[in-house]
């Protein structure tokens, strides 16, 4: 037998490997390649899947002209608000919280801040689109329920935009009801909100009013206290009370 023969034929008969035409080895490889690729894909998108996501608004961005810019807005919404949501998304993720309730969550005791931050900012944000919903007055029973609580639907309005105008520095002024069900009104600082055990009185949020400047400041810079008196007109009471325990 020639010596370059013998030679190849004793190296394939050690290894116990027959002879496979490389077009052949080639195609097992790129098989074996693609299985391995396909039994990571799931891994890879459930990874990617979030547990919280940025709540479609019923109306347009300039639905109240009079009252808030449409470019207010739409900044508001699709930058201030997408953000809380992108980052409360990573801050569950490396706290290992998989709970998909956002008031759990909020009711939780030692939050992280990324948490405690995102998770109001967007549990905040989310009734307050709510609640502007165009439409939608207070019915009989609820201005009965108002004028027990505060006397009279004016002393009630003055009250909850005071609530806003004495917060110093960015925060919301809320309405609630505490845990007999009566109503009250409060207000927190930055993303913080009446759930939280951080909050100075607790309560189940009803309704809530931006008072970050992010909120007004295209249309009414400073003049806090006039937006606050504006949008209190606009709010759709029916989507409040929807909300009462």
């Amino acid at each position: 037998m020639d010596k370059r023969k013998f030679l190849k034929t004793t190296i394939i008969a050690s290894t116990g490997m027959a002879a496979v035409p490389s077009m052949v080895l080639s195609s097992c490889t790129s098989t074996k390649k693609e299985e391995n690729k396909s039994e990571t894909v799931p891994v890879v998108a459930e990874k990617a899947s979030s547990v919280f996501t940025l709540p479609k608004l019923s109306y347009g961005y300039d639905a109240f002209p009079d009252t808030i810019d449409a470019m207010t807005m739409e900044i508001h919404h699709s930058k201030h608000h997408q953000g809380y949501v992108n980052k409360l998304n990573k801050a569950l993720e490396e706290s290992a919280n998989t709970s998909k309730d956002i008031t759990d969550i909020l009711r939780g005791k030692n939050l992280s801040a990324g948490v405690r931050n995102n998770g109001g900012g967007h549990f905040n944000h989310s009734l307050y689109w709510d609640i502007l919903t165009p439409g939608g007055s207070m019915s009989d029973a609820f201005k009965e329920l108002i004028i027990k609580n505060f006397n009279s639907i004016e002393a009630f309005k003055d009250e909850l935009a005071n609530a806003g105008k004495k917060r110093f520095g960015s925060g919301w002024a809320w309405l609630c009801q505490d845990t007999d069900k009566k109503l009250f009104i409060t207000s927190t600082a930055n993303q913080d909100n009446p759930l939280m055990t951080v909050a100075e009185k607790q309560g189940h949020p009803i309704l809530g009013i931006d008072v970050w400047e992010h909120a007004y400041y295209l249309k009414y810079q400073n003049k806090r206290g006039d937006y606050l008196n504006n949008i209190i007109n606009i709010i759709n009471w029916q989507k409040v009370e929807s909300r009462i325990l």
